[in-house]
């Protein structure tokens, strides 16, 4: 499918891309960027055959590339076109793997005044909570939903590339509006995220907190599994798709207000229809995930 692919970011997405793609076999060679300080992390992606090569010039790794993954925080993507600019080039299609497509779209725009018709913002749901190549996995994104959210001028060439590649490296992918993905994630994974960081930052300001987490049983392990996550990558994400998350913080806060009042007021009746309606919309989600 392509002949050189350049991983710039070769860690947990970055690196289960490169293993996927070997795979594969959707590429010939794989050539991973990196800063200086990421040099240890690159020699180890080398070392573990998931990458071919690596260097610290991104002119060398984009060079003779006909695909080129930007795999790194959404905060830096705007960097990282800066970067590329003056070694763009039409014939290679670029994409990355952002959680939040706006800015990336914005990102765009600043750098090269016009979103690139070769560049397909694409968006992987998947992934761990470790971090680094060494947690990279060749499966990762085996029925995994991936969704691309192309602009207006963007090339339907590469777009139609692009969907290839992820799906046959097991993905379910859809294609999407950018304000779309961004408020659909911002509902369905960005508050999650908040949710579990700031339950555990409350418990864990606690003075009792020893006691508190000596007692905490598999329910808490499960519902707070996400707080685990990297908390640079979810700064970034959260303040790259904070218009979408706020609102929904609004909400979640008038939400959890009722259910204060019908404790308040002794309101069980309301307070137990408001708990069915929960579980039972959790069952049409697993109910439709089952049948994908």
């Amino acid at each position: 499918m392509f002949n050189r692919i350049c991983i710039i970011g070769v860690g947990l997405i970055g690196g289960s891309i490169a293993r996927a793609a070997r795979q594969h076999g959707l590429c010939n060679n794989i050539v991973g960027y990196g800063r200086q300080q990421d040099q240890q992390n690159m020699q180890t992606a080398k070392q573990l055959g998931v990458i071919d090569d690596y260097t610290l010039e991104l002119s060398e790794a984009v060079q003779d590339a006909d695909c080129i993954v930007v795999a790194t925080p959404v905060a830096s993507i705007e960097s990282i076109f800066a970067q590329l600019k003056p070694l763009w080039s039409d014939s290679a299609i670029y994409t990355d793997v952002g959680s939040t497509k706006g800015s990336v779209i914005t990102a765009a725009e600043r750098i090269f005044g016009v979103v690139p018709d070769n560049l397909v913002p694409a968006h992987p749901i998947a992934g761990a909570e470790q971090s680094g190549v060494t947690a990279s996995v060749d499966n990762l994104f085996q029925n995994k939903r991936l969704i691309i959210t192309p602009v207006g001028n963007t090339s339907s060439e590469a777009v139609q590339k692009i969907q290839c590649f992820w799906e046959q490296l097991g993905a379910l992918v859809s294609v999407m509006d950018v304000s779309r993905h961004d408020g659909v994630l911002a509902a369905t994974s960005h508050l999650p995220h908040i949710l579990a960081f700031a339950l555990v930052d409350m418990l864990g300001h606690k003075d009792e907190q020893s006691e508190i987490f000596k007692y905490a049983a598999g329910g808490f392990r499960d519902f707070t599994r996400i707080a685990s996550s990297d908390p640079t990558m979810w700064q970034d994400i959260c303040a790259a798709n904070k218009n979408e998350i706020i609102p929904l913080i609004e909400q979640l806060k008038g939400e959890l207000d009722k259910i204060q009042r019908l404790l308040e007021t002794n309101d069980s009746r309301q307070l137990f229809e408001t708990f069915t309606y929960a579980r039972n919309a959790r069952q049409r989600f697993l109910d439709q995930f089952d049948n994908n």
